[in-house]
Formats: structure tokens, sequence, C-alpha cells
């Protein structure tokens, strides 16, 4: 009896000292999270011309992006505005 006890004692606190640990893992991904979100939404979205630019192309194409509307050299699509095209929520 005595060795059942100390077993199911060993096992609790077996059990215990694992989720501490697992929970304790979840704890430094939180942080990545949040020093994520700092970032500004240009940087969060991509970089170089094709991210950055006033007017981005849609499909981000190689080369594209303007500071004036137009059309994308590489596919023919419209440009987009950035802050529209950043601002409902798009992301990579």
């Amino acid at each position: 009896m005595q060795n059942l006890k100390s077993l199911g004692v060993l096992t609790l606190f077996f059990s215990m000292a694992l989720f501490v640990i697992s929970c304790g893992g979840n704890a430094s991904a939180e942080g990545a999270d949040t020093d994520a979100t700092e970032m500004t939404e240009a940087a969060a979205h991509g970089e170089g011309k094709e991210y950055t630019s006033a007017y981005v192309c849609p499909m981000h194409c190689e080369g594209s992006g303007s500071e004036e509307a137009g059309k994308c050299p590489v596919c023919g699509m419209d440009y987009v505005a950035l802050d529209t095209h950043t601002g409902d929520g798009h992301e990579h």
C-alpha cells in the first residue's frame, strides 16, 4: 500500500512538472507575437518597391510599384493605394 501511495505521489509530481515545462514554452512564443505586432504595417507586409511604394500591384510582381497610380508593367493589373491594400487586413 505504501508503494502504491508513493507511486501516485511521484506520478502527480511528474505530471505537474511536465505541465509547468510545457506551459513555459508557450510564454516565450507569446512574447514573439508581441514583437511581431510592433513592426510597422509596411515592414510586416514585405520589403522592396513592390511592397512599399505609394501604389502597389495586388500581385506584388517583381519590379512593380509606383509613387503614382497606374498599371503594373508585369501583369497589367491596376495599382492600388498602399494604405488601402494593407488597411483591409491583407497579410502574407
